[in-house]
């Protein structure tokens, strides 16, 4: 066997020593705890969207304020999490890790038990919060835990799987809660098991031993949380409200000249938030456009598979959920064997190979039409599409966080969560935005399907352009001679 590379770089394939078989009992209890705690948060995204309409109901929301239910969670979840990204780093990560799970038991019950709609949104304020503080701990006491290489390329597989398969499975769960029991159980199921988790992590989790020095810059988390929280509800807005809204234009100018702003406190600050080092390694560049790419293009057709599904062929939100849930099988297929794929071809040909089969697979569903048997197409194109996001997902989180010091995982996990949850925010409003377009506000069929495949050739679209952008510029540099 090959002797290790003495300057191993995540886009290149180095031999590596193998990997032990099994874990120890205490690893495995940790990884675990840490993997189910990234599920919770990944079903909690995806739980309510099947139940909306009966939410509406509930606490009298109207259909156009309905939107509220996913940016209440959506602002918090990606305005505030690379500010906590970064306190993981110097008050500890286990302390923010249990923290969160506290706050998501908190909004859970607060917007499980809601009479009236401005104290769900309250509850949902707090479960995007928790979100933002848990997720990026939690992916932080991942990277720590395991060493650089197969363990921790093993154990980033299995979350990246656990995480598709939580979106599946949250609308899976939140169809089968409302029908059977009440939409509120789509909050409360949340809460006895954040619980369970808070009693295991101090027991489990050692405490930080390896806390970073340094105060917090205060400059760089007011402007960075504002500029995201701006650019967010920007997008989002304009989603709903169309891309000439003036509220949403302001949103989105005023978050950009925060984050330039931003970036020139970075580059004076004595401690910075965010290392400009950092932000300008080509792995965490190029590896979180590749993660944007991957999280906000494939939650996009997963919205408008949805809409296919009830709108164009008419079937139920509970049957919508099932078709979602044979994915997650592929999805945790690809969680096992992409680690052991990206360990021989490298994690910029995974990433790239990750985003080329989510395009290819999408590229398949324009040949959907109004025909019922179409449900068999859209099945059989995303178990092969979730196969290649999990493999991206992997890769992407890999990329992003390989070569970094301890003390640095949690400002490069906070940006991978960063990215995923603006992915979150921005692709489906972008996307559907581009359907809209086409269809204007006709409900008929045929009509709706036309906006739906310009939405998806689009999706395809940015897919192969950021495959082709990272096999180009991600590529490993020649070594200098001796």
């Amino acid at each position: 066997m090959p002797a290790p590379s003495k300057t191993a770089a995540p886009s290149s394939t180095p031999a590596e020593p193998s990997a032990p078989d099994r874990l120890p009992t205490r690893r495995r209890l940790i990884l675990a705890l840490l993997l189910g705690a990234q599920f919770m948060l990944a079903v909690d995204f995806s739980i309510l969207n099947v139940a909306l309409p009966d939410i509406g109901r509930g606490v009298g929301l109207s259909l156009g304020a309905l939107q509220w239910v996913a940016t209440a969670f959506a602002l918090p979840a990606a305005g505030f999490t690379l500010l906590f990204g970064r306190v993981a780093d110097l008050l500890g990560r286990r302390r923010l890790f249990v923290t969160g799970l506290a706050l998501l038991a908190a909004g859970s019950l607060v917007g499980g038990l809601a009479g009236n709609s401005a104290v769900l949104l309250t509850g949902r304020v707090l479960q995007g919060l928790a979100t933002a503080i848990a997720t990026p701990a939690a992916l932080s006491l991942l990277t720590t835990s395991f060493p650089e290489g197969p363990l921790r390329r093993r154990a980033l597989g299995l979350n990246g799987a656990l995480m598709s398969a939580g979106f599946a499975v949250g609308a899976l769960f939140g169809g089968v809660l409302t029908d059977l029991l009440s939409w509120r159980w789509a909050f409360l199921v949340n809460a006895p098991v954040a619980v369970v988790l808070l009693v295991a992590a101090p027991a489990l989790i050692p405490a930080d031993r390896d806390r970073a020095t340094g105060r917090l810059d205060i400059p760089g988390a007011v402007t960075v949380t504002g500029g995201l929280l701006f650019l967010v509800y920007g997008i989002t807005r304009a989603g709903h409200a169309g891309w000439g809204d003036s509220a949403a234009l302001t949103g989105l100018a005023v978050g950009a000249v925060l984050l330039v702003v931003f970036t020139l406190v970075e580059n004076r600050a004595a401690e910075p938030l965010a290392s400009l080092r950092v932000l300008t390694k080509r792995t965490v560049g190029w590896g979180n456009l590749g993660g944007l790419v991957v999280f906000a293009m494939e939650t996009a057709i997963v919205f408008l598979l949805t809409i296919y599904l009830q709108t164009v062929l008419g079937y139920s939100a509970l049957v919508t959920g099932l078709v979602f849930g044979v994915p997650g099988v592929t999805a945790a297929l690809a969680g096992v064997l992409g680690p052991r794929l990206l360990g021989r071809v490298g994690a910029r040909n995974s990433l790239v190979a990750g985003l080329v089969v989510q395009a290819a697979s999408n590229a398949v569903l324009l040949l959907l039409g109004t025909d019922r048997t179409g449900i068999v197409l859209v099945i059989a194109s995303s178990a092969i599409g979730f196969f290649g996001h999990v493999y991206g997902i992997v890769a992407y989180t890999v990329t992003a966080t390989s070569g970094l010091p301890d003390h640095e995982q949690g400002l490069a996990t906070g940006l991978t969560t960063m990215t995923q949850q603006v992915a979150f925010a921005l692709g489906i409003p972008v996307i559907s935005a581009v359907a809209v377009a086409r269809t204007g506000s006709s409900q008929d069929p045929v009509a709706v399907l036309d906006g739906l495949r310009l939405a998806i050739g689009v999706d395809v679209a940015v897919t192969v352009v950021a495959a082709v952008l990272i096999a180009v510029f991600l590529r490993p540099r020649a070594a200098r001679p001796a």
